[in-house]
């Protein structure tokens, strides 16, 4: 029998609405980074998006009770800030609440933009 990888344990434990929200985040973000490797970083689900990213070269993500958390980098949440207003959000978070849909478009510009930074350091 296969092993199930954290990721995909982690989607799995949650209820069904919050796991198809998960599922559908990790879908955009590897659309926006198809190149990311899926791993599991503060026991939640993570996204290096260079080779052997560190938690900074991460996007991370998380299933609540009544949301999905993003956490993309501090200045991915201040460079979109005014288009997520409708959002609450921390110094390096957001979160999507679970009675409305994904912002799909938001959410792939912002990835994409984390993925420039960080390769543009290099």
């Amino acid at each position: 029998m296969a092993e199930i990888n954290p990721m995909d344990g982690y989607i799995l434990n949650q209820s069904g609405e919050v796991r198809k929200a998960l599922e559908e985040l990790r879908s955009l973000i590897l659309r926006a980074a198809p190149d990311a490797v899926q791993t599991f970083n503060y026991a939640i689900p993570a996204f290096a998006l260079v080779p052997g990213g560190k938690r900074d070269q991460q996007i991370m993500m998380a299933g609540f009770k009544k949301h999905v958390g993003l956490y993309p980098h501090p200045d991915v949440i201040e460079h979109f800030s005014e288009e997520l207003r409708p959002y609450k959000s921390g110094k390096g978070s957001v979160q999507f609440p679970l009675d409305r849909p994904l912002p799909a478009d938001l959410i792939v510009r912002m990835v994409r933009y984390r993925l420039a930074m960080l390769t543009a350091e290099s």
